[in-house]
């Protein structure tokens, strides 16, 4: 190989491995959107039942559930 065949490949290879960072970067920032909004959809459904408990016990308070 001369010179510039050794720098194309050596450039060639630079670039797979910059497209291999670049896609783990990827999936890592959609693995952590992804669990960001399971955390939020579970804190949601404990807000509701909490939400939900409160309105029963204040049903019960004021005889409405009788």
């Amino acid at each position: 190989m001369d010179k510039s065949q050794d720098m194309s490949h050596q450039a060639g290879q630079a670039v797979g491995q910059a497209k291999e960072k670049a896609s783990n970067m990827m999936d890592s920032a959609s693995n952590a959107a992804q669990s960001a909004k399971e955390s939020c959809q579970e804190a949601g459904q404990q807000m509701q039942a909490r939400a939900q408990g409160a309105a029963d016990a204040a049903k019960d308070a004021a005889g409405a559930n009788k």
